[in-house]
């Protein structure tokens, strides 16, 4: 067994998945056919290639609006934790959805949310697989509209959400201090919260309100924040996680050399990384290429790597006794595959 081997095989858990980043082409293709949605002119099957963040964003909206029936949203589901599975031993995902794009778009709440839980539900007795919610305000429609999307779904799916987070709409210096009100009701309801933040040049100061004004729990990319020294030191302290997903930032951000992003600076200095796939059809990445392509291209030795993959446990959303309960079921198992990578001979 080769390190990259070891590397695909250990079992993971992922913290920042997006649903709608995750339609498999083929589905998406045939969704599309299914529901009469148009798509760009003779570039079907190079949807998948972009321009530039906004173009990227034009797709995710084309994409969502693919998505309408309650088996679609099984479907959807389900594929992206099989795919999870099968490329890299995924366990455990905290999956997020954006609800309001699709109430905007006419589709009924239990239809989104039935056909989500059926897949989840589904996936897991399939393959083991466990799979937890979190609804993301989307940042482009107004916090009246995130408060809607909340009300329904955390009074009627309360148990199988277990957080609350924003993204879209992203820009230098963007204000998420609107969005503050929604932040404290849900916390109020007993739920997690995290940001999309500081994930771009000239957007430090969104970390402090993600913490201060929003007073998230976790921080979705973050890596703005080592353009300020104060900032670091402060996440550290804090013990603040951030979840980052090295192939996105390649291309959304331009920073094509894994082996020198921010994420690997960001774990020479001691911040709490966790390594995530982001929109993984989206971007042509799976669970376990995003995990085994950062740690080979960043030079992680074998500790380091185990980890990096414990630590998307210890950022996780679980309880004390179920972090423990998987720490352990991890640890025999990353036990097991690195004695076989020694005993074949390969070291890193």
């Amino acid at each position: 067994m080769t390190y990259e081997e070891f590397l695909r095989r250990i079992p993971k858990a992922e913290l920042h998945m997006h649903f709608g980043g995750a339609v498999r082409l083929k589905t998406l293709l045939q969704l599309a056919r299914e529901n009469h949605v148009s798509l760009p002119e003779g570039r079907a099957n190079r949807l998948y290639e972009y321009d530039d963040f906004d173009d990227f964003l034009r797709t995710f909206d084309i994409v969502s609006s693919c998505v309408m029936k309650g088996d679609d949203f099984s479907r959807v589901a389900y594929e992206s934790l099989e795919d999870g599975v099968v490329t890299g031993n995924l366990r455990y995902r905290e999956m997020f959805f954006n609800p309001s794009v699709h109430l905007l778009a006419g589709v009924n709440h239990r239809t989104m949310m039935d056909g989500i839980l059926e897949g989840i539900r589904a996936a897991e007795k399939d393959f083991g697989v466990r799979c937890r919610l979190i609804p993301a305000v989307h940042r482009g429609h107004t916090p009246e509209v995130g408060q809607q999307m909340m009300d329904l779904l955390v009074s009627e799916y309360r148990d199988d959400i277990i957080g609350m987070g924003s993204d879209s709409g992203a820009g230098p210096g963007e204000i998420i201090a609107p969005y503050a009100d929604i932040y404290k009701y849900a916390r109020k309801q007993g739920l997690r919260t995290c940001a999309h933040a500081a994930e771009s040049p000239a957007t430090s100061d969104n970390f402090t309100l993600a913490l201060d004004v929003l007073k998230c729990d976790r921080i979705d990319h973050g890596y703005d924040i080592l353009t300020d020294s104060a900032l670091v030191k402060r996440a550290i302290d804090e013990q603040v996680y951030f979840t980052c997903c090295p192939t996105a930032a390649a291309t959304v951000l331009e920073w094509p050399d894994r082996s020198h992003q921010p994420i690997r600076t960001m774990i020479e200095k001691g911040l709490n990384v966790t390594i995530n796939t982001d929109d993984p059809t989206m971007f042509k990445t799976d669970v376990g290429k995003e995990f085994s392509q950062a740690c080979i291209a960043m030079n992680v030795d074998i500790d380091r790597a185990v980890q990096l993959c414990l630590a998307s446990i210890d950022g996780s959303w679980l309880d004390e006794g179920e972090k423990k309960s998987l720490r352990a079921e991890f640890s025999t198992e990353i036990g097991s595959l690195r004695l076989s990578m020694e005993n074949a001979g390969s070291h890193h």
